[in-house]
């Protein structure tokens, strides 16, 4: 169960702040992350704009009970700065279920990201943006800022067939993507390959599965969409 929640993260109706991805018009989303039929989770993004900054600050929060008693929690809490379309900042902090916990901190310099986390401090390359699928064009990268752990990692996408899906018995059409993402040597194993479902460039629905529980998907699902 430890496992299968490498789940970034990552994470709107639009209000646009020239910025590369939608904002909604009441500055919040959410989703469920469901295993098994049940909801296990939620995921929260606010779109807070203070001046130039637009900040995303998201809640990812798990707790799964097995009669009663509990099996897994994960928490992840970040705050990622944007001025335009340009990534300047996040501050976050990740609580893996076992002893992992990570302070996550990165800042734009005058030539590089400076970020520091599970590896330490590194000096980036000053347009990194990090693993936020709420942002599509994200998947037009070769290289992310991982925002669970503060490292990098190479990522590969495939564009899929357009796909309907139903989400509150409403019929959408989506754009569906493969995400695939580099290991590190500190990962205790593969990044799961995530499938992605975008409307209009909003994040609808994103599934994966874990390498040592095949049969369970996971799956996290906008619960406040309405079109």
């Amino acid at each position: 169960m430890k496992y299968f929640l490498i789940i970034f993260f990552t994470l709107f109706s639009f209000n646009i702040f020239s910025q590369p991805f939608p904002v909604p018009e009441d500055n919040e989303v959410t989703f469920d992350v469901v295993r098994k039929n049940k909801i296990i989770g939620t995921l929260k993004t606010n779109f807070i704009q203070e001046g130039k900054n637009l900040i995303l600050h998201s809640v990812l929060d798990i707790d799964v009970k097995i009669l009663f008693f509990p099996a897994y929690k994960f928490f992840q809490e970040t705050k990622e700065t944007w001025i335009d379309d340009e990534f300047v900042s996040i501050d976050g902090f990740t609580d893996f279920e076992d002893d992992r916990e990570y302070k996550i901190i990165g800042n734009d310099t005058d030539n590089f990201f400076i970020a520091s986390g599970m590896d330490g401090e590194l000096k980036l390359n000053k347009n990194i943006i990090p693993l936020n699928y709420w942002n599509i064009e994200m998947l037009n990268e070769t290289e992310v800022f991982d925002t669970q752990k503060g490292i990098v990692r190479s990522i590969d996408v495939k564009q899929l067939e357009d796909e309907k899906i139903f989400i509150d018995n409403n019929e959408i059409l989506t754009n569906k993507y493969l995400f695939n993402a580099s290991k590190n040597p500190k990962d205790k194993g593969p990044f799961p390959e995530y499938t992605l479902w975008y409307f209009e460039k909003e994040l609808m629905k994103m599934e994966f599965k874990n390498p040592k529980d095949k049969k369970n998907t996971i799956q996290i699902i906008r619960n406040d969409w309405s079109q």
